[in-house]
C-alpha cells in the first residue's frame, strides 16, 4: 500500500488525535527505558500546536502536527527508494506540492528536515478542518513509500492493532482491556498501569502524562 491507500483508511481528525495520545501513554507505561519507546505525543509542541511522533528502532519515523487548522503529517521509511538521501537531496516529486498555506510552518519545521536541504520524508499528507478526507500531493510511483508500515497502527484505529504491535515490539503478552481503557482516554489508574507493566507505578508517570496531555483523574 502507498500513501493513497493509507489516507483512505485514516480515521477523522479527532480520532487520529485521540489514538495518537493513547499510543503515547501506552508506550510510556510499557517502556522501561526511554530510548526504546516508539510512540510519543507533545501537547506543548507550540502555543497553538500538538504533535504525535513515532520513532522505531530501525530509523523509521513519522510526525503529525495538530493545529487549529487541522493536521499535517510526514513519514520516513529509511529503506524507501523515495528517500531524499538517494534522490539528489530533494524531496520526491509532488511530495510536498499543494500543501495548504495553513500548514506551511509544519511543512517547513526544521526539526523534520535534514542538513541536505530536504524534509526527512517519503510520505506526506494533511487534512484541514474543512476537509472531509485526508489529502496528499500529486505523487507518483509511491508503491514503496513505506506508508503502510509507518502508519499501520494509527490507521487501523483499534486497540487490537496496538496489542499486536506491542506484543511483538516489546516481546510481552498483554491483556486487551487495559489497552481499551487507554484508547478511550479514561483516566489512568494504578490497576491499569500495573496490568500493562508490573514494574511501573502511576505516580512515576506524572511528568510523561502531563507532557502527553492525557486526562487525569
Amino acid at each position: 500500500m502507498s500513501v493513497h491507500d493509507v489516507i483512505r483508511r485514516m480515521p477523522d481528525l479527532p480520532t487520529v488525535k485521540r489514538v495518537s495520545r493513547a499510543l503515547a501513554v501506552l508506550d510510556l507505561v510499557l517502556n522501561d527505558a526511554d530510548s526504546l519507546g516508539c510512540f510519543s505525543f507533545d501537547a506543548r509542541w507550540s502555543e497553538t500546536e500538538e504533535a504525535a511522533l513515532m520513532r522505531d528502532r530501525s530509523g523509521n519515523e513519522y510526525s503529525i502536527v495538530f493545529s487549529p487548522e487541522g493536521a499535517f503529517a510526514y513519514g520516513f521509511d529509511h529503506e524507501s527508494p523515495m528517500s531524499p538521501w538517494v534522490n539528489e537531496s530533494k524531496p520526491w516529486p509532488g511530495l510536498i506540492d499543494q500543501v495548504p498555506d495553513v500548514f506551511a510552518s509544519a511543512r517547513d519545521e526544521q526539526v523534520f528536515w535534514d542538513p541536505i536541504g530536504a524534509p526527512r520524508a517519503t510520505v506526506a499528507f494533511w487534512r484541514t478542518t474543512a476537509d472531509t478526507e485526508w489529502r496528499c500531493g500529486p505523487v507518483e510511483g509511491v508503491d514503496k513509500d513505506g506508508a503502510d508500515g509507518l502508519f499501520e497502527v494509527l490507521a487501523d484505529g483499534r486497540p487490537e492493532a496496538y496489542l499486536t504491535f506491542a506484543e511483538d515490539y516489546y516481546a510481552v503478552a498483554l491483556d486487551l482491556e487495559p489497552i481499551r481503557h487507554v484508547y478511550a482516554l479514561m483516566p489512568l489508574t494504578e490497576y491499569v498501569v500495573t496490568s500493562l507493566n508490573r514494574q511501573r507505578r502511576l505516580p512515576d508517570l506524572a511528568g510523561g502524562i502531563a507532557e502527553i496531555g492525557y486526562p487525569r483523574s
